[in-house]
């Protein structure tokens, strides 16, 4: 299992409308198989932020999930990111 987590930046006035275009990619994703969760939401403090968190259970889920990638208008959006991708090697309650 592993998770992908980060931010992305985008321009202030573009970010809710950035996020809301994602619905269909998250409704996608969360059908997904191998998917165990899939968000991306506006932080609530950087106007220009956009929070990325995603739990698969193995690389091929991902990748099969993923295939071509964003849209390009949606990467155009993209002034910058911080994404990486966590090797979980075991799990507990807090």
């Amino acid at each position: 299992m592993f998770i992908v987590s980060g931010k992305l930046y985008v321009d202030e006035d573009a970010r809710d409308a950035y996020v809301g275009a994602c619905r269909s990619v998250l409704d996608q994703a969360r059908a997904a198989p191998g998917c165990l969760d899939f968000v991306l939401a506006a932080d609530p403090i950087e106007p220009d932020r956009i929070n990325v968190y995603e739990r698969w259970e193995s690389d091929e889920h991902l990748e099969r999930f993923r295939g071509s990638g964003p849209e390009p208008g949606q990467l155009d959006q993209i002034r910058h990111a911080e994404v990486a991708k966590y090797r979980i090697a075991a799990t507990e309650p807090p």
